[in-house]
């Protein structure tokens, strides 16, 4: 996302605290559904958004949005009916994950608040009560779908139902296996990295600032540039061994030396809850000489060799020596953590793109040298199973995304339903100018 793109990520927030000073006339209130009201600056910023990222606006565009904020404030206002709760620590997560988002858009912290001339607490605190509403309706709108399925002949009527114009085409996606060997660090390069580690601890606990420590030294590229700041987190979304060390600090306490998954940590409790914790983190990994690398890659030149003398097929071969958990059980299958095993070359790490671009199905790529997603160094050979060319989607070869278009359209049926019952006895009032709107769902206009 360039920055254009960020100004527009972040435009209903200016215009919602621009409506705040504004005359009547540039801000009001269009509409009130129970005791929520849209104001004609959510749709407008909507709707600029909207054309700024490239979608087309046609004459109905604004009642669109407009429907679709009804939507929204009558599913908020049944939430808050039936009592659904959003914990204030949820609300601060998600809000850490907008903030972490936008900081990485525009490049630091610190160009973030002078683009708005406002501090970074201010700036969350003018997010907190969409997030929260937002937050609201997903969790309302769950309690009406989510147990929802959809069978293997409701994807067929689906896909029979469709206008030729809306079946989606398929770019061309593939399904690759690896088999992935780690060099194995030092005893030497971990003695160093502690050391380093535990003086800066104990710069720390000296009095040094945590955070200006963490920009100058960690090597977690995601959160040293905001001094380490990993955010709110449960203990279901951190490393076990981070997660161990983190919920046994106390607020304000840095922990010893902490070895996950990732590598080394020394970690700062920011704040907690009975179930998250707000922390900040120093990593450092050791270092991987050439001759540890060069072993690494000998260990794998003797297992093609084995899948190459047809000792092993590349499956076998994937379970008995690959290093790689996730898709070791898998014979070597790499699942996309979008879903299922094909993957669009747009989701590809770089690297991996970059070896498998030239490669022709069945083939079984050279060693190469790379990141595994924790950015620990590793050697991988790959083995490309399947290619497909760009088609229109069919329910053959494209089951899996046809039943997630089914299964939303069910989801949006079941809400649409509901809706038009619930207009009946909600209160429900719709300013003259948007009273002209072809809505999709009958009933807005009860008088």
């Amino acid at each position: 996302m360039n920055k254009r793109n960020l100004f527009l990520a972040l435009l209903i927030v200016l215009c919602v605290g621009a409506a705040k000073s504004q005359p009547r006339v540039i801000d009001q209130v269009i509409a009130v559904v129970g005791d929520k009201r849209i104001l004609y600056s959510d749709v407008e910023g909507q709707y600029y958004q909207l054309i700024a990222q490239g979608e087309k606006a046609t004459s109905e565009t604004r009642c669109q949005i407009f429907e679709q904020l009804l939507i929204q404030k009558l599913l908020l206002n049944q939430a808050e009916v039936d009592s659904i709760e959003i914990l204030e620590s949820q609300v601060d997560v998600a809000l850490d994950e907008r903030m972490r988002y936008f900081v990485n858009m525009i490049g630091s912290e610190q160009k973030l608040e002078d683009y708005f001339k406002k501090s970074t607490l201010e700036i969350k605190e003018d997010f907190r009560d969409a997030i929260r509403e937002q937050m609201l309706t997903d969790k309302m709108r769950n309690e009406l779908t989510g147990s929802i399925s959809v069978t293997p002949s409701e994807v067929k009527s689906f896909y029979k139902s469709l206008p030729q114009s809306e079946i989606p085409y398929i770019e061309s996606e593939i399904e690759f296996s690896q088999i992935s060997v780690y060099p194995k660090y030092g005893e030497k390069a971990v003695f160093e990295m502690r050391e380093k580690l535990l003086a800066i601890r104990q710069r720390i606990l000296d009095g040094e600032n945590f955070a200006t420590l963490a920009v100058l030294y960690s090597e977690d590229p995601g959160t040293a540039t905001r001094g380490g700041d990993v955010g709110w987190s449960a203990k279901a979304e951190l490393d076990p061994e981070y997660a161990k060390a983190a919920f046994g600090l106390k607020k304000g306490s840095v922990s010893k030396i902490v070895e996950s998954s990732f590598g080394y940590h020394i970690i700062q409790c920011i704040d907690r809850t009975e179930d998250r914790v707000q922390t900040r983190h120093i990593l450092m990994k050791p270092k991987i000489t050439l001759v540890e690398e060069k072993e690494a890659l000998a260990r794998v030149d003797s297992i093609l060799f084995l899948i190459r003398s047809d000792s092993l097929t590349f499956e076998q071969a994937a379970m008995l020596y690959s290093e790689d958990t996730d898709s070791k059980i898998n014979g070597g299958q790499v699942v996309n953590p979008r879903g299922g095993a094909r993957w669009k070359t747009d989701d590809l790490d770089s690297r991996d793109y970059a070896i498998i671009k030239n490669m022709n199905v069945g083939d079984i790529s050279a060693p190469y040298s790379t990141m595994d997603t924790k950015g620990k160094p590793v050697i991988k050979v790959l083995l490309l199973k399947k290619r497909t060319s760009p088609h229109v989607a069919n329910p053959e070869d494209d089951f899996n995304q046809l039943k997630e278009m089914a299964g939303q359209k069910k989801q949006i049926e079941i809400v649409n339903k509901w809706v038009e019952e619930k207009i009946q006895t909600t209160f429900i009032r719709i300013d003259p100018e948007y009273r002209s709107c072809k809505f999709t769902i009958k009933g807005w206009l009860k008088s």
